[in-house]
């Protein structure tokens, strides 16, 4: 119905440079038209574990087993709500800091949210995997097939993508939105892809 607020759903992984990009646009777009956002953990870790990859994209995979895995506690013990917070604080230090070392990024991230500092603990166990992978897996589902990150959700149409190189503003955020909200309406609509550029973050 027309100015009621749309249902949005964005799975991420922490460690994914073009999920934040996503997630930063729908915050844009949040902050101008009537959503209801919502934020849900994926794992490019647990997508990947058994492929064969380039040795550099292995070796990223590898590390970012631990803020998926500290997110995955996070919701379990306190929520899912907290991923929004969540999620800004780990990715404001990872993507815009340049900070790659994720054990420095998990505790300062957990300090700032006031977050148990035991919940670090998770980046280097299983513990919580079991609840990782059923998070990963309703994504997936959402999709219908394996699929990276991100994820987006739009009035119960769930994407790949749109993957973006850079976030867009004002009313380029709105127009973005209400064209893929117009796609997710069309059921005959599948697919739409181009090139990407070098990953262009502020």
């Amino acid at each position: 119905m027309e100015g009621s607020r749309v249902p949005v759903v964005c799975h991420f992984d922490p460690a994914c440079p073009f999920a934040w990009v996503t997630s930063r646009w729908l915050l844009e777009v949040e902050r101008l038209r009537p959503i209801d956002l919502d934020f849900r953990i994926m794992s490019l870790s647990v997508l990947n574990e058994h492929r064969e990859l380039e040795p550099w994209y292995r070796e990223f995979n590898d590390r970012a087993w631990g803020p998926a895995r500290v997110c995955a506690a996070a919701a379990a013990l306190h929520g899912t709500a907290i991923l929004r917070d969540l999620y800004t604080a780990l990715g404001t230090r990872i993507h815009l800091g340049r900070n790659k070392d994720y054990d420095a990024v998990i505790a300062e991230a957990l300090d700032e949210l006031g977050l148990p500092a035991h919940l670090a603990d998770a980046a280097h166990t299983g513990d919580f995997d079991a609840a990782l992978r059923a998070a990963h897996q309703a994504g997936q589902d959402a999709v219908g097939e394996e699929s990276g990150t991100p994820i987006v959700v739009v009035d119960g149409a769930a994407f790949f993508g749109p993957v973006l190189t850079a976030v867009p503003e004002g009313d380029d955020a709105v127009r973005l939105f209400q064209a893929l909200r117009t796609l997710a309406g069309m059921e005959t609509f599948a697919e739409l892809k181009r090139g990407r550029h070098a990953l262009d973050l502020p």
